[in-house]
């Protein structure tokens, strides 16, 4: 049995926010012909380390304070930008979900990210700082409208006179589809709340279901579908695909990054991401792969504790000798 974390409310929020929402919309930029004395000045007055390098409406580079420290060592203050500033941007997209954005400041250790929209086009910036006021802002605005509108209908199981009773979810995921990207763990998230699903619980399903789901929108050739069985005690989440296949499961279940800034390690994320925070998420999970014919991932959440230790209970006696 995988040993299974708690998960809070700013770290379910970093899977539902849009980068939209937290970043700053007013960038401020300098053009490839701004000088570095110039640029020393726009970083004074607006008391910022960096910026984006604009050529019309072009997005051509960022230079940073690091950058203009080594201009001023080395005497090139009246460098142009252009000569000094790098053209290997980190860049996300302003429709994407937060947790993108914090993948990729583990992953690259930058003080940045720039926005962009999905032609290219510069949208926004967006710094950790952004993405801490981003989600305490959240969850002042949210947390009331949550409790106002949610609806539920916890005594659906029980209404229902059968044997097994169970209800079955199906979403169809596109491959590269990263604008719908998080539409289907949004869908099996509001369901399980309106029907009175545990919080904590809801929150470890939403962002496993995520996880899989953004899976099959980057590696899946052809997409492929999520399914959610729930049943009164557990929920049963498949993700399935036509390839092209993982070549090593073991590799692909090991830690996405080694190491993360300290603000990241703060919000509760860091080394291992996608697989690795299923696998912290899930009560137990199945990972079955052959290359160029498809993978199948099997993710099981109980959704009360009860069931988690009623289920373990059975495990240890089944595997008592006889």
């Amino acid at each position: 049995m995988a040993q299974v974390l708690k998960f809070t409310k700013i770290q379910e929020l970093i899977y539902e926010l849009p980068i939209e929402r937290v970043m700053k919309k007013g960038v401020i930029r300098v053009s490839p012909e701004t000088s570095m004395t110039e640029l020393k000045e726009v970083l004074r007055v607006n008391r910022i380390s960096g910026v984006p390098v604009l050529d019309g409406d072009q997005l051509v580079g960022v230079i940073s304070i690091e950058d203009l420290i080594k201009a001023l060592v080395e005497g090139d203050v009246q460098a142009p930008v252009r000569k000094r500033m790098t053209t290997r941007m980190i860049t996300v997209r302003e429709n994407e979900s937060v947790v993108e954005a914090v993948k990729k400041f583990a992953q690259y250790k930058v003080g940045r990210l720039l926005v962009v929209n999905e032609q290219g086009q510069l949208k926004g910036i967006l710094t950790g700082g952004d993405i801490t006021r981003g989600l305490l802002e959240a969850i002042s605005l949210d947390y009331h409208a949550e409790e106002i509108s949610r609806y539920r209908a916890k005594h659906i199981f029980e209404d229902i006179a059968s044997d097994q009773t169970s209800l079955i979810l199906r979403y169809k995921v596109k491959t590269k589809d990263f604008k719908q990207g998080g539409n289907a763990s949004s869908k099996i998230k509001r369901a399980l709340d309106r029907l009175g699903g545990v919080p904590e619980v809801i929150r470890r399903v939403a962002i496993s279901v995520y996880e899989a789901e953004m899976n099959l929108i980057i590696h899946a050739d052809e997409g492929g579908e999520l399914i959610a069985e729930m049943q009164p005690e557990v929920i049963r989440i498949m993700a399935i695909d036509q390839g092209p296949g993982i070549p090593d499961v073991e590799q692909a279940m090991s830690p996405g990054f080694s190491t993360a800034p300290n603000w990241i390690r703060e919000l509760g994320f860091g080394a291992g991401m996608g697989l690795m925070n299923i696998k912290k998420c899930a009560d137990s999970m199945k990972l079955e792969s052959a290359v160029g014919v498809g993978t199948q991932l099997e993710i099981v959440i109980y959704l009360r504790p009860e069931s988690r230790e009623e289920q373990n209970h059975e495990k240890e006696k089944d595997s008592e000798p006889s």
